[in-house]
């Protein structure tokens, strides 16, 4: 009688392809196991495809994920942008002792991203160290994708401080959300959530003018939350991550591009890119695949000029395109009551004298703000200095 072994490895590895080239019906499962979160060897398990296979295929996918960002996400018109980063790791967490022995491709791997409050759509990411040069590199390219001044609203990390002056220039809005973990309490319920402190938020203006109400960065914090549903490699105490930066980098591009372009929110009804108006319709996994496998290397986003957003409130435009003139905490703000005109001064107490009451036309415009940039000669011809004159002007006295 022939020997039977009864640990016989199981169906699926046996049936594993190896084929150097999967079909399109192969291919389409392995991706929307990919773009679903699934590790490596899970989608081995659910495709009968070699892991080998499924981590080239990934990392060919990611490439072309990040060309076709780079091809359609350009040139917005996004005037509320929230930045933020989230922590992975590729090999390795990052070493606490001695981090000079950590090779520069490996340890903590820091996903920089930017999200646009409107259409909640992902503008630009950034894999790479928390340093100055990966802020740097993440602000430029912010910078390269957008026509709009925009405002812009952080954490309370001093590395975008330099970089968002040096890509926007003086005319940008930055604000700064600050989160206090000190001097709190932590609830039963909180097991990997810090203590919050009594003044958890404080606000800051960091550069120009920012609305203080708009600036936020709860929207980009719910996305880094569905990032590490959708993309096993960001997930925590876990064994799904990366082992190489390129493979990080491809699931990364990977997981953004499909949410952008698949993802339809269910509080907005379409997908981002349709909000932001890049797409006008929904794609589906058949032509995301398409795309990303056959799209051609193309450029970089370019910088060019950033048009001045036209605020809400009462405003006058400066010549030369530099901006608006605009009422800090005007009609539109509750908190700030409406500018009123000036009443009577009140009397003179008699010194032997005539008063003598000057009235100085004001021009405005059509939507009755004064304009304080233009000047007005006196009505009279001046002759000599009156009490209380803070301009000098002489003013003829009267006729007796």
């Amino acid at each position: 009688m022939p020997y039977t072994s009864v640990l016989a490895p199981p169906s699926w590895k046996i049936r594993v392809h190896v084929a150097n080239v999967l079909s399109d019906e192969l291919r389409l499962r392995v991706l929307a196991a990919l773009v679903d979160g699934n590790s490596i060897r899970a989608v081995e398990r659910m495709t009968e495809v070699h892991r080998d296979t499924v981590m080239r295929f990934g990392v060919l996918v990611g490439s072309g994920a990040q060309r076709l960002h780079d091809r359609l996400v350009r040139d917005l018109s996004c005037s509320l942008i929230e930045v933020d980063e989230q922590w992975g790791y590729v090999q390795k967490k990052q070493s606490r002792v001695d981090p000079v022995k950590d090779a520069p491709e490996h340890g903590d791997a820091w996903t920089w991203a930017a999200l646009d409050t409107s259409s909640r759509l992902a503008v630009t990411f950034y894999v790479g160290k928390r340093t100055a040069e990966s802020a740097e590199a993440f602000t430029a390219d912010l910078r390269s994708r957008l026509c709009v001044m925009p405002q812009i609203t952080s954490d309370g990390l001093a590395l975008y401080e330099t970089p968002i002056a040096t890509s926007f220039g003086p005319g940008v809005s930055y604000e700064q959300v600050i989160k206090n973990y000190k001097g709190g309490t932590r609830g039963p319920d909180h097991r990997y959530e810090p203590a919050r402190g009594m003044n958890f938020l404080t606000k800051r203006a960091v550069y120009g003018t920012p609305d203080m109400k708009k600036g936020t960065t709860s929207h980009l914090e719910r996305q880094n939350l569905t990032m590490r549903h959708v993309n096993g490699r960001l997930r925590r105490l876990c064994l799904a991550f990366s082992k190489k930066i390129e493979n990080h980098r491809a699931a990364v591009a990977l997981a953004y591009t499909w949410y952008n372009l698949g993802h339809v929110v269910a509080t907005l009804r379409v997908t981002l890119a349709m909000a932001a108006g890049i797409t006008d319709h929904v794609w589906t996994l058949q032509e995301y695949m398409e795309a990303v496998l056959d799209l051609a290397p193309v450029e970089n986003p370019v910088a060019g000029p950033l048009a001045h957003r036209v605020p809400v409130t009462t405003s006058r435009e400066l010549p030369g395109g530099r901006g608006f003139l605009r009422v800090v905490g005007g009609a539109s703000s509750p908190s700030s009551p409406a500018p009123t005109s000036p009443g009577p001064m009140p009397p003179i107490a008699a010194t032997g004298e005539a008063r003598v009451e000057v009235t100085v036309p004001v021009t405005s415009g059509p939507d009755g703000q004064m304009d304080l940039l233009a000047w007005v000669a006196p009505p009279v011809k001046p002759r000599r200095y009156v009490q209380m004159d803070l301009f000098g002007i002489e003013i003829e006295p009267p006729q007796a």
